[in-house]
């Protein structure tokens, strides 16, 4: 355990001695001894089939038609076999093929070729899987098959001779009575929440297993106050998974009305603030800012699922349990990130941006994080992790936070967690109709004794952002044996371009909708370099930054200004 705080190395133990308690307990409650606990393994209709509010993409039949089954980010080519005889391409591409997501494409064919083919690949899936063990009875991977299957009970179902009926549902009800007994070994995250939902959808929509709603009800609810934080956000910081998780609630809630139940309000107050946490995460070309595991996303779902929520947005305001705060002045919005990294069991996709910023200008990207490699492109999560990959300060080429390597701990959580810094403190306020961003984090402190500070100004009219970052100790003064470098990081969009103005007066940024942002800096070098963009659905893609660079000997301060240039200046500008 070298290098790991004793803070670090409880949490281990206790990690440990959890997942150890929930395995025991799993292995108990699957025994033939304990499995009458929920229910007998039989079901003889679906009561109640839920709405899909997640988008469907028709062509997906035509893909499959051709032997091509395009998965996570990844397509394998069939060569005329079973999905499931097949070696997957990965882990992603298998769980999303056994979680059945995708059934929801051969239902939008309405194609009784696609018919045929989904109930022939349900049932593939039932001979092969007899015994539940390995990959597919991953709890999460279990709850989205059971979810997937009774959305599309109407296709697999209706009109089947009795053998298929049957054939299918005793393998649904066998799994609800699998998931009942495993969902605690589910993951802590939304693994473990996805099973839950799963698991009371299940208890609501299968006839005869709803002995043990309440129960489910309870563990659902308890899972959702923990993970779900005050202003709407997850405790992984990842706004992502909101979206997800909603598509899920609103359904179970309308189960809850067709089975004349009352649908606990803790459901109804989740979906409410988690809407709002997503309409604030939201930046002018309309998907999530890119922070913590942000990746390419569905920009359909998000649609979908903000046409719920009501009300606006305030011109300023900040998410103090989350981390993050929104700066909204004329058509500019700047969203930074204000937290500490989440708990370790949940910072698997955190990533080293503490303060970091992005900017939007009307209905485009102008200042981006890296944000987080889609499935098929997971050897950069690293570089997307660090530091470096985000709009903040990086010293002496070490990114802010540090990963977490530690065997039992990768184990347990599934991935690289990350920690630090422990104190990220920011306060947002209004100054003469400005909107200010004070921050600064110790994510330095340890190692080279420096806090870094920075300031964001964005004005009245949104047409200038102000900035400042300084490095110094917390108290006193320091004198360090050797000048450090730092680089401060300005990723754009891959959709602008830049260019030095001559002399020193900085560099000419242009959006891909015709406006000019003048950058310019003191107290650095400025360069213009080659960047990556990782949320790209084709893949990283090549992109611009600025860096200011120097070397601190102990105290330093760099100012920066990005200014909306107007149009007939930005006519004269590109003439030079």
């Amino acid at each position: 355990m070298t290098g790991l705080s004793l803070a670090e190395r409880l949490k281990i133990r206790t990690l440990s001695a959890e997942q150890v308690r929930r395995r025991t307990l799993t292995r108990a409650l699957s025994s033939p001894l304990l499995r009458w606990r929920y229910g007998g393994a039989a079901a003889d209709q679906i009561l109640i089939v839920p709405q899909e509010l997640r988008a469907a993409d028709p062509s997906f039949w035509f893909e499959v038609e051709n032997d091509h089954f395009g998965l996570a980010s990844e397509i394998a080519d069939l060569k005329g076999a079973s999905p499931f005889r097949i070696v997957p391409p990965s882990d992603a591409w298998a769980r999303e093929l056994n979680g059945f997501g995708w059934l929801r494409h051969l239902a939008a064919a309405e194609n009784d070729d696609a018919t045929a083919a989904a109930r022939q690949f349900v049932l593939d899936w039932i001979k092969l899987n007899r015994t539940p063990k390995g990959l597919a009875f991953e709890p999460a991977v279990t709850g989205r098959r059971l979810v997937s299957w009774i959305a599309q009970a109407n296709m697999l179902l209706e009109g089947t001779d009795a053998k298929t009926y049957m054939t299918i549902m005793s393998s649904v009800a066998e799994q609800v009575v699998t998931l009942s007994a495993t969902w605690r070994n589910a993951p802590d995250g939304v693994p473990r929440m996805v099973s839950l939902i799963a698991l009371v959808l299940s208890d609501l929509a299968v006839s005869g297993h709803d002995r043990k709603l309440r129960e489910a009800e309870a563990a659902l609810i308890a899972e959702l106050n923990r993970q779900i934080l005050d202003d709407g956000g997850h405790v992984s910081r990842n706004p992502t998974v909101l979206a997800d998780v909603i598509l899920d609630l609103l359904p179970l809630g309308q189960c809850f009305q067709a089975r004349g139940r009352q649908a606990p309000e803790q459901i109804a107050e989740v979906v409410k603030k988690a809407l709002a946490f997503l309409r604030f995460m939201r930046l002018g070309d309309g998907m999530l800012a890119r922070f913590n595991g942000v990746s390419t996303g569905s920009p359909a779902g998000l649609a979908t699922v903000l046409g719920y929520s009501g009300g606006e947005l305030d011109a300023v305001g900040s998410a103090d349990a989350s981390g993050y705060a929104r700066l909204e002045r004329g058509e500019t919005i700047v969203i930074a990130d204000i937290g500490s990294p989440p708990p370790l069991e949940v910072a698997t996709e955190a990533q080293a941006g503490a303060l970091s910023f992005e900017m939007t200008s009307r209905a485009r990207l102008v200042f981006v994080n890296g944000g987080f490699p889609g499935p098929a492109d997971s050897d950069w999560n690293s570089v997307a992790r660090a530091t470096a990959s985000h709009n903040t300060l990086c010293l002496a080429e070490t990114s802010s936070s540090r990963l977490v390597r530690h065997a039992k701990l990768e184990g347990i959580v599934g991935g690289l967690p990350i920690r630090g810094p422990d104190m990220v403190a920011a306060r947002l306020s209004d100054e003469g109709g400005k909107a200010v961003l004070a921050g600064s984090h110790d994510g330095y402190l340890q190692r080279f004794g420096l806090m870094h500070f920075r300031r964001i100004e964005l004005s009245l009219n949104g047409e200038v952002v102000d900035g400042m970052d300084r490095l110094e100790p917390p108290q006193g003064s320091l004198r360090l044996k050797v000048d450090l470098p730092y680089a401060i990081h300005f990723h754009l969009h891959p959709d602008c371009k830049c260019q030095r103005l001559p002399g020193h007066e900085g560099c000419r940024i242009t959006v891909n909708d015709g406006q000019v942002w003048q950058f310019t800096a003191d107290g650095a070098d400025m360069t213009i370099e080659d960047g990556l963009y990782f949320v790209d659905s084709a893949g990283p893609r090549p992109a611009l930054q600025i860096v200011l660079r120097g070397a601190t000997f102990g105290e330093s301060e760099v100012r920066w200004r990005i200014a909306l240039t107007p149009p007939d200046t930005a006519a004269e500008t590109s003439k030079v």
